[in-house]
């Protein structure tokens, strides 16, 4: 009897050490796991603000237009010239200083500051449209991002606005793409969002160079234009657009090619921007001066 008893006992005790293994590694099993989703929830989110901050990495949606071995290359281009010269992040709606040197006059520059009114192109085609008001006339330069012949590019005030594109800056009053030359750059905190200035613009009167009433645009305030115009507007719109999932498939990079894309330049990025950021606080650092 006592013989029994204590094999039972054992046993029970094995069953106890078997459950508490099993418990031990579901709960391992299940961490692991977190850990895995918590992982590439980050990477995901990291691809994400790179698919912002550097858009001409991503190749053009267009079929005709791909070719895996130029893409590849080009990357290794823009990444080599990203060696050479920081181009930092920037934004439609920033401010931005570009020195060049001048083609016509060896050994001198050109120095032009504008508000970023348009960026388009991908690859070594990429390119942004630079707008300023000066002596009374709108003045725009269209600089390609990877021109060798851009010696820096310097951020004064780094935010978005609401629209896409600014090219209704155009039509609008001069005060809103009037920037001194001489303008000093603006810090914002390293870590911060990256603000969105909330700002309508007010368009002068038609004629305009486009038909702005036909956009959709949250960056201006009310068009004053007559009826019928609005009544054409309305007729000429395509609201369906937005629910066409094809559409929207063929305008587009998929997710998953986004994120091979970008991990296959994430380690270079990563060094020039930790390097960006240690010229950045040499730059903020201002030696004290000795008292007498």
């Amino acid at each position: 009897m006592y013989q029994t008893t204590r094999c039972v006992f054992k046993s029970k005790l094995n069953l106890k050490n078997v459950f508490r293994v099993c418990s031990t590694a579901a709960e391992t099993a299940t961490t692991t796991k977190e850990q895995e989703r918590i992982t590439s929830e980050g990477i995901r989110k990291k691809f994400t603000e790179y698919r912002y901050i550097y858009p001409e990495f991503l190749p053009s949606p267009e079929i005709k237009f791909r070719n895996a071995i130029r893409e590849k290359l080009e990357r290794k281009d823009m990444v080599a010239r990203r060696t050479q010269i920081a181009i930092p992040e920037f934004y439609v709606g920033s401010i931005l200083s570009v020195l060049t040197s001048d083609l016509h006059s060896p050994g001198k520059t050109e120095k032009f500051v504008g508000i970023c009114i348009k960026r388009e192109g991908c690859g070594l085609r990429a390119k942004f449209i630079l707008r300023n008001v000066i002596d009374h006339e709108g003045v725009e330069v269209l600089y390609e991002m990877y021109d060798p012949t851009i010696q820096k590019i310097e951020v004064l005030r780094l935010e978005k606005r609401l629209d896409d594109e600014l090219l209704y800056l155009r039509d609008a009053l001069p005060e809103y793409s009037t920037f001194d030359v001489n303008m000093e750059a603006e810090l914002l905190t390293e870590g911060a969002p990256v603000p969105i200035n909330p700002i309508k613009i007010k368009l002068k009167p038609r004629p305009w160079l486009e038909r702005w009433e036909r956009k959709n645009l949250q960056g201006v305030e009310e068009i004053n234009v007559p009826q019928h115009l609005w009544d054409r507007a309305a007729k000429s719109a395509k609201p369906w657009e937005k629910y066409d999932l094809m559409k929207t498939y063929m305008n587009t990079i998929p997710e998953e090619e986004q994120i091979e894309i970008f991990d296959e330049v994430k380690t270079q990025l990563q060094k020039l921007e930790i390097t960006r950021k240690k010229m950045k606080r040499k730059r903020t650092f201002v030696k004290p001066t000795k008292l007498a």
